[in-house]
């Protein structure tokens, strides 16, 4: 496996020297970008595998890069924001994001965070087309392209909400509940503070009333998580 990239845009010349040499220690490379102004057009030239973005940069803030990044750049996104900074963490994940970590940044956390996001994105489908598609109704979604389309037209989804779309359809039919959903989308023990799961369950769910034109097909069970429905 080729090593995997990271691009770091955060004004903070030090914070970015410092994770960017402990990713490499384990095993990254890394790009390094200080402007919101110049960040879209280099991620889109150099494609890196992974996207670390702070909130609060010269020119562009964090927001508005991730949104203009999330039309063309399929790879994940993780937010640096705020100690504490709840409002921060809504906007990011609602701008695309697939994660977020507040400052001040661990950088054994934040390395535990990317490599689930890598994983997530480079896990190894099932080798048949039979077996790699997942179709629910006049859905279909194909794990190995990570890729999803409703009649036949594509769905324009984030990192985050595919692997949500993954998770829900895979349990069609079945209440799949909040716990385990953060066990497997975040990798940490649900929190009742933290709406990131949530926020994109909400996303994923107006894409697809959008594209179908039709009622919500992820329903709420409230106090336990989100059921797929089966037409």
């Amino acid at each position: 496996m080729s090593t995997p990239r990271v691009f770091i845009v955060d004004d903070d010349p030090q914070l970015t020297a410092m994770i960017a040499d402990y990713l490499r220690l384990h095993g990254f490379s890394a790009g390094c970008e200080a402007s919101g102004d110049r960040a879209v057009p280099r991620i889109l030239a150099e494609r890196p595998d992974l996207v670390v973005l702070d909130v609060m940069l010269p020119g562009k803030d964090g927001f508005t890069v991730c949104r203009e990044l999330r039309g063309a750049y399929p790879g994940p996104i993780l937010m640096l924001t705020g100690r504490g900074a709840e409002a921060d963490e809504v906007v990011g994940l609602e701008s695309g994001a697939d994660d977020y970590l507040p400052k001040p940044v661990r950088p054994r956390v934040l390395l535990a965070r990317l490599r689930a996001l890598l994983r997530r994105t480079t896990s190894t489908a099932p080798t048949t087309v039979e077996t790699s598609l997942i179709r629910v109704g006049e859905l279909t979604v194909d794990p190995a392209r990570r890729t999803a389309r409703l009649r036949g037209a594509p769905l324009d989804l984030t990192s985050g909400e595919l692997d949500v779309l993954l998770l829900l359809t895979t349990h069609a039919g079945q209440v799949v509940s909040r716990q385990l959903m953060y066990q497997r989308l975040r990798g940490v023990e649900q929190d009742d503070i933290d709406r990131s799961v949530d926020l994109r369950v909400s996303r994923l769910r107006h894409k697809l009333r959008e594209a179908s034109g039709e009622t919500d097909v992820i329903k709420t069970v409230r106090g336990v998580g989100y059921l797929f429905t089966v037409s």
